[in-house]
């Protein structure tokens, strides 16, 4: 009986040891810092990775992260040496390099970017203060943010961090300056679209007037051009004629007088009322064309008697 109460105990006793011994232990990983306070004091802070030894029930361990860690700043408005008002977002990255003083000083990594949220905002305020609109936008950009990381890390240093970077991720104007400059600008386009409209119906209207007083001299002279020649050849066709005239008479009446009938006498049913005895139809009577000594065509029916 008494060995089996002495076996409970002992293996009572060798669980609590156990779970003692466990709590002496702790580990380190890559990516953190470990700071052992006992009793609420600060004792140490072990840097390297590994397994590591700790007074159980007394010691206790905070960890503290070293890799780096981002803050996000909400934006804010900042008045530039010009008078303008810029609405600036911005954030910052920085790096644990002092465990112990961090936990004194801040303690958390919520009560870090709880302080260097105002501390930035400040040196915003300094730096961008100091600078015109013009030089935050676009001229010295990059050098304004370097100033801004100096003056943060510096007073970041108290804390125990190293600020890495500071960049301002947007930096425009307020809302209602935002939409004056946008309808200014918008007044302006279309001004200058208005100008341009203007100008190039003015060049149109230029270049289509140029077109139809060209087309009409061009037109003129064409038409003065065919003209003369139409009048060159009238009196080409007309010396032809004549001269064909002056050669043989007889062949020319005929000609003329069967260009007549082609004319005259068509197949759309053309009625004539002519005197058989017409010099019209003389060669129908007679081809060669002559006339009796009476003047009547040859075969002619006589003029009736009263």
């Amino acid at each position: 009986m008494k060995l089996g109460i002495a076996g409970g105990v002992l293996a009572v006793l060798a669980v609590i040891a156990a779970i003692v011994g466990y709590s002496a232990l702790f580990t380190v990983y890559q990516t953190r810092l470990a700071l052992v306070v006992r009793l609420g004091q600060p004792v140490r802070v072990v840097t390297t990775p590994g397994l590591n030894f700790k007074i159980p029930l007394i010691d206790s361990v905070i960890y503290v992260d070293k890799r780096i860690l981002d803050l996000e700043n909400a934006a804010q408005e900042v008045i530039a040496s010009d008078q303008k008002r810029l609405v600036v977002d911005a954030f910052a990255r920085y790096k644990i390099n002092d465990a112990l003083k961090f936990y004194q000083a801040v303690g958390s990594i919520e009560g870090a970017n709880s302080r260097l949220s105002t501390l930035l905002n400040a040196a915003l305020r300094r730096v961008l203060g100091e600078s015109t609109l013009t030089h935050v936008v676009r001229d010295e950009r990059a050098q304004l943010m370097a100033r801004v990381r100096e003056q943060l890390d510096r007073e970041a240093a108290a804390f125990g961090i190293t600020i890495v970077d500071v960049r301002i991720r947007r930096a425009d104007l307020p809302e209602q300056n935002s939409q004056a400059v946008y309808q200014r600008m918008q007044t302006e386009r279309q001004r200058e679209a208005a100008e341009f409209r203007a100008n190039g119906s003015q060049k149109s209207q230029e270049i289509r007037a140029k077109a139809d007083r060209d087309v009409t001299v061009l037109v003129a002279e064409t038409q003065a051009r065919a003209d003369q020649i139409r009048g060159e050849g009238e009196a080409e066709r007309n010396r032809i004629f004549a001269d064909a005239f002056n050669k043989d008479p007889d062949f020319f009446a005929f000609y003329r007088s069967m260009q007549a009938y082609e004319t005259g006498l068509r197949h759309n049913d053309t009625r004539m009322v002519l005197k058989p005895d017409s010099d019209f139809f003389r060669y129908f009577a007679d081809p060669s064309g002559r006339q009796r000594e009476d003047g009547k065509t040859p075969g002619a029916a006589p003029a009736p008697q009263r």
